[in-house]
């Protein structure tokens, strides 16, 4: 009997999200319906009834209104059954009243976590690392973060970089090193002598040289 392969590539960023229908503790998601005019925040966790899993997810749960007021929904995934999902939110609720009610993927085929790159063999080939998709409401995939089973997420990062690019994209322009809210940004660097000669000119932008230049929002 042959051995089955397993394909773990990854998407990149700029990738159309693969999309995918799956069965989730909000009944049955397909990404490209869910992802039409939104955001989609999409999180994997290696196991149900796990410590540090069960901070992370509940710190999705307790920030959903935030993530809502930037158009953006919450995805889960681990590979595990509706069964054990549905358990561990109820038990997640009761001894913590953090109710998780996003949908979470039920991956036991592993169909999806493997279009996601999210098995790193030399981590588990059973259980998905902690990997984050932030994808447009174009569909594209937009920044990819991956963090190993024994590290827990920083959702003030999550946060942030989501602002980020939601700020990048309405401005049309590239944001520095540690960006918050109501910093500067980057003005795109000049592409023309002429270009050049005009930022120079420019009295109105914060200046360390005509290639890199910052303006308040």
């Amino acid at each position: 009997m042959e051995e089955q392969t397993v394909n773990y590539s990854m998407p990149r960023i700029g990738d159309k999200a693969p999309d995918f229908e799956a069965s989730t503790t909000a009944g049955p998601l397909k990404l490209s319906d869910y992802n039409k005019d939104s955001w989609v925040v999409m999180f994997s966790h290696p196991a149900d009834f796990t410590p540090v899993c069960t901070t992370e997810m509940s710190a999705f749960a307790l920030d959903k209104d935030w993530f809502a007021e930037r158009n953006t929904k919450l995805i889960g995934l681990s590979i595990d059954s509706i069964h054990s999902h549905l358990a561990w939110v109820n038990n997640v609720r009761e001894k913590t009243n953090v109710y998780m009610d996003f949908p979470i993927i039920a991956d036991l085929d592993m169909k999806v976590a493997t279009k996601y790159g999210m098995l790193h063999p030399g981590e588990s080939a059973t259980a998905a690392v902690r990997a984050v998709f932030f994808i447009d409401p174009k569909g594209i995939i937009r920044l990819i973060m991956y963090y190993p089973l024994n590290v827990g997420r920083n959702m003030d990062e999550i946060q942030r970089v989501l602002t980020a690019l939601q700020t990048a994209d309405e401005c049309n322009c590239a944001l520095p090193i540690n960006w918050r809210p109501g910093d500067k940004a980057i003005v795109p660097p000049p592409k023309t002598l002429v270009e050049m000669d005009e930022r120079i000119a420019n009295t109105e932008y914060e200046k360390v040289d005509f290639y890199l230049a910052k303006k308040s929002l």
